[in-house]
């Protein structure tokens, strides 16, 4: 009996030796699920910073694009404009052009009208007292018609003594004057008109040949004359 207390003895002290024989830093499974949790916590730390920075480069790259677009659709809103406001100027010049021609056509065949007016009021001298009636009543009607031409904008060209312009004035008639130098408008005979400062139409004038050009002219008819003489008499001879 006393060997078998001996040897309980010895079990137990082996049990407490083997006890002491366990390392000290040896962890329980409660701290093993904690490191388990904090590493898969900075795992998905780290997969969702990596997301947000692919999210956010990806915004950017739209972004981009996106100000490109803009851009592009700017610069074709502006071309559009610009092409539309040409087209409106483009019509509005187009519309007063067709405009201005219409009312040329109209008043160019007035035009006759009034310098038979003009005509006559230089050529006829009315004495008696019907005449004269007659006379008033028709200038009265001349002045009305003016009048009407003004408020379209016709304005009458003041040509004498202006020197000749071929985009103004058509010649009609050249002669010498001492009194005007060479291309400068003698006379006129049928009076030129504005349209809103454009040529309504063309004044009929005479233009100065300058002075001593009519002596020159009739030296070289002279010679000429002389000329054909002397080739005649020359001919008459031969036979």
């Amino acid at each position: 009996m006393i060997e078998n207390q001996s040897d309980n003895i010895d079990d137990k002290e082996n049990v407490i030796s083997d006890q002491d024989n366990v390392p000290e830093d040896s962890s329980s499974p409660e701290d093993s699920i904690i490191e388990n949790d904090e590493s898969s916590s900075q795992k998905t730390e780290e997969i969702n910073t990596e997301e947000l920075k692919n999210t956010i480069s990806n915004n950017d790259a739209r972004l981009e694009q996106l100000e490109k677009e803009h851009e592009t659709l700017k610069n074709q809103y502006v071309r559009i404009s610009a092409d539309f406001d040409n087209f409106r100027k483009r019509q509005s010049r187009d519309q007063d052009d067709l405009k201005i021609q219409l009312v040329s056509k109209s008043l160019t065949a007035i035009l006759p009208i009034v310098d038979n007016f003009e005509r006559a009021r230089q050529q006829l001298k009315p004495e008696s007292e019907e005449a004269q009636a007659l006379h008033r009543s028709y200038q009265g009607l001349y002045k009305q018609l003016v009048e009407v031409l003004k408020q379209q904008g016709v304005a009458p060209m003041r040509v004498v003594g202006q020197q000749f312009d071929p985009n103004l004035h058509e010649a009609v008639l050249r002669e010498p004057s001492d009194e005007f130098k060479e291309d400068f408008i003698l006379e006129e005979l049928q009076r030129g008109y504005h349209l809103e400062g454009k040529v309504l139409r063309h004044a009929l004038v005479k233009v100065s040949m300058g002075p001593g050009t009519q002596n020159s002219q009739e030296e070289v008819e002279k010679d000429k004359v002389e000329g054909d003489i002397d080739s005649e008499e020359n001919t008459s001879e031969d036979v």
